[in-house]
């Protein structure tokens, strides 16, 4: 054997998954296809939100809150400033999904939360324009992440505490035998006891005939320029959601000190990720531009740049995360639908605990990739 454990994919999650087993000190090799930090898949553009209160189930809650301490654990070890605390505000009509949800799961896990009405919004967020119909639910538990830096670090520590880390190497198939799998990769086969495959959205060409079903969305990133920068300071500006009109939309305090980055969440095309269109024409950033425009007054709505990245997304919106059908020796851990980097140290665990103990105490039941396996057709009783 090479490995007891082989990491296929080196990226948001795989980064993570390879520093939870070398810091337990198992065996491990790791695939990336670029380099840690890389611009061509889903971990990069500057800037992640994390967030305590979750719209898209309150199951979440648990997981993005073992996570804090991980991001706080790795920038102790790294040495490096990967998490802001700014504040959130998720801004909508009291009955919009957005809205509900969110205080669904605060009010679930007793989460510390204010509901800020119109007048209360534009005194304290001068940033926001906000009808007099809507409302927006602050916590105090949330910021930003710094992605590409992240990914970096982990997988920085996870070589300094042992792994093995094979960049710049496609991974051309995985493939399970009688006592584990074999990794196809820069022209040799490597052997191991079980593989975590995290490949972002390459999931599904690699390992096609689980039939998982996966859609690559492309998404545009853009950063305006501030009028006052001083405005959109982390101090003063919490991380943003907003939703208008059925079209969810997020933003981000200055971290350059002249520009905000906002972007829709999903609406974007269907991609191929080997041949993604990387270029951004006007009508890209067409639907952000009126967004700012009407909402931001504090920006100047021209992008000053914008960047290609991409999603994958499952049918409901929710991870896969654990064992195939008849798979015992591949964790998965894919299909993140644009809200799964905050949840990135977590997950590294998980798929550690996964790995080496073929089970977790985390909750992640309702993830599982057996909930898309085709059902069994019924004998007809009538």
């Amino acid at each position: 054997m090479d490995a007891d454990v082989a990491v296929v994919g080196a990226g948001t999650m795989g980064s993570f998954a390879l520093w939870r087993l070398a810091k337990r000190g198992v065996k491990a090799i790791g695939f990336e296809r670029f380099e840690p930090g890389h611009d061509k898949g889903s971990g990069h553009g500057e800037s992640r939100i994390i967030r305590t209160a979750h719209p898209e189930g309150s199951f979440y809650v648990p997981l993005v809150r073992s996570a804090y301490p991980l991001w706080r654990e790795l920038e102790r070890e790294a040495g490096a400033s990967l998490l802001t605390m700014t504040g959130g505000l998720l801004i909508g009509r009291p009955e919009d999904t957005l809205v509900e949800g969110a205080l669904k799961s605060a009010r679930e896990h007793d989460l510390p939360h204010e509901v800020l009405e119109a007048w209360q919004v534009e005194q304290r967020y001068p940033q926001h324009l906000i009808g007099a119909d809507e409302v927006a639910v602050y916590e105090e538990a949330a910021g930003v992440l710094r992605p590409e830096a992240a990914i970096r670090a982990a997988a920085r520590q996870a070589e300094e505490m042992g792994a093995t880390l094979f960049k710049n190497t496609a991974v051309e198939a995985v493939e399970e035998t009688g006592n584990g799998v074999e990794i196809r990769a820069g022209g040799r086969t490597y052997r191991a006891r079980r593989a975590v495959v995290s490949v972002g959205s390459w999931l599904g060409k690699l390992l096609p005939d689980l039939g998982l079903p996966l859609a690559v969305e492309r998404q545009i990133l853009s950063w305006f320029p501030a009028r006052d920068p001083s405005l959109f300071a982390p101090d003063r500006c919490p991380i943003f959601i907003r939703q208008e009109g059925g079209v969810e939309w997020y933003g981000f305090p200055s971290l350059d000190g002249s520009t905000v980055k906002a972007a829709v969440h999903h609406r974007g095309q269907e991609a191929d990720p080997d041949g993604i269109d990387r270029e951004v024409r006007q009508e890209d950033v067409k639907p952000i531009s009126r967004l700012a425009r009407e909402y931001l007054p504090g920006l100047v709505p021209t992008p000053a740049r914008s960047q290609v990245c991409m999603y994958t997304n499952t049918p409901d919106h929710d991870f896969l995360v654990g064992f195939p059908p008849g798979r015992p020796n591949l964790v998965l851990l894919g299909g993140f639908s644009g809200h799964g980097f905050k949840f990135a140290t977590i997950m590294g665990e998980i798929a550690a605990d996964l790995a080496t103990e073929g089970g977790t105490t985390h909750p992640i039941g309702g993830l599982s990739p057996k909930r898309f396996a085709p059902k069994k057709e019924t004998a007809n009783r009538e």
